[in-house]
């Protein structure tokens, strides 16, 4: 563990041992005076609302879409960067977690399932994942190999590309031709199981907006990432049996 983050568990520790409190709106002064002065610091940074923390006189400001958040002092002149934890009751709490995982949840059941690459159970649906994938990782593959029991249990797939590489590489080249093809997934399994599929990258494909989602808000650091329902992020591979478990079915 960190320094940092040690400094964030004592914060916790110090002022959050009553439990959350609701968000009050923040005075319109305050705010307008934290923003202006981490702008004049850092224009680049793209920085969300501003909101009350469950620290007396300090506010929360995302960052990054959301994927972390900084701590900020009244007059915007110092902030934590980083995770607030609750400590109490024999236990600690990322509540910076809890709320990312709650919108989390928000964005992924927004997104155009019809832009996804969706394996259905032949039965009862149970429950859903999200996972962000590429053809090329071994673990994206593994966990490929796993969905006719993910299905069997119950558990309907729902794939977002993910090439690792980037966007201008011959990973975004073979996952796009799963998503251009006329049987996606017929063509996604293939690339996967490493079979010589003609390359077919067609305009107006969702792989990049799925990638900048996974990237730029979800904050997807490999693959494959799975997200279930609720918001919680898996980032990587898990057996079926444990996932199902994670998922209380």
């Amino acid at each position: 563990m960190t320094l940092f983050n040690k400094s964030l568990m004592l914060v916790g520790a110090l002022f959050v041992l009553a439990g959350p409190v609701a968000h009050a709106e923040v005075d319109a002064a305050i705010a307008k005076n934290i923003k202006a002065s981490l702008k004049a610091a850092n224009p680049k940074v793209k920085y969300g609302e501003v909101r009350e923390s469950p620290i007396g006189g300090v506010y929360e400001v995302d960052v990054d879409g959301g994927a972390n958040t900084m701590f900020v002092s009244a007059d915007g002149k110092h902030f934590i960067y980083g995770d607030l934890y609750q400590v109490g009751n024999g236990r600690v709490v990322n509540v910076s977690e809890q709320r990312r995982t709650t919108q989390r949840a928000k964005i992924m059941d927004a997104q155009n399932i019809d832009d996804m690459i969706v394996f259905s159970p032949k039965g009862e649906t149970k429950g859903h994942i999200y996972v962000f994938t590429d053809v090329d990782c071994g673990y994206c593959r593994k966990l490929h190999n796993d969905v006719p029991e993910l299905n069997r249990r119950g558990i309907e797939v729902r794939y977002l590309a993910f090439p690792r590489a980037g966007l201008n590489s011959l990973s975004y080249r073979k996952i796009a031709t799963a998503w251009c093809a006329e049987d996606r997934k017929k063509t996604l399994t293939a690339l996967k199981n490493n079979e010589n599929v003609p390359l077919n990258v067609c305009a107006n494909n969702p792989v990049a907006k799925e990638y900048r989602l996974g990237e730029d808000v979800i904050d997807v650091r490999g693959t494959p990432t799975i997200i279930l329902e609720d918001g919680t992020v898996v980032p990587g591979y898990l057996p079926p049996a444990t996932l199902a478990k994670a998922m209380g079915i």
